[in-house]
């Protein structure tokens, strides 16, 4: 039933564009690379959208706390693998 959601050759995977969306959404992507994330995410790719958002989502909860957020706490949140913020088990 997937036949519908069959990925174009010019884009990239979801597991790709999972492993540099953090980077994306930070602005530290390269022109090209930046460009093949935001056509996946337009094309309404679900599971990245709810990822980005997620993302997103503690962005804005941290950015409320001020500079008073320890930078050790970021630098641990920029590390999580994708599938923490989904609550997947490994």
């Amino acid at each position: 039933m997937r036949a519908w959601r069959r990925r174009r050759a010019d884009r990239p995977a979801c597991r790709h564009v999972l492993r540099i969306l953090q980077a994306y959404l930070d602005g530290e992507l390269d022109a090209d690379r930046a460009a093949l994330v935001r056509a996946h995410l337009a094309e309404d790719c679900h599971r990245c959208g709810l990822e980005a958002e997620a993302y997103r989502a503690i962005k804005a909860a941290l950015a409320k706390q001020g500079p008073t957020v320890d930078p050790a706490i970021l630098e641990r949140l920029r590390k999580l693998p994708p599938s923490v913020s989904r609550g997947e088990k490994r």
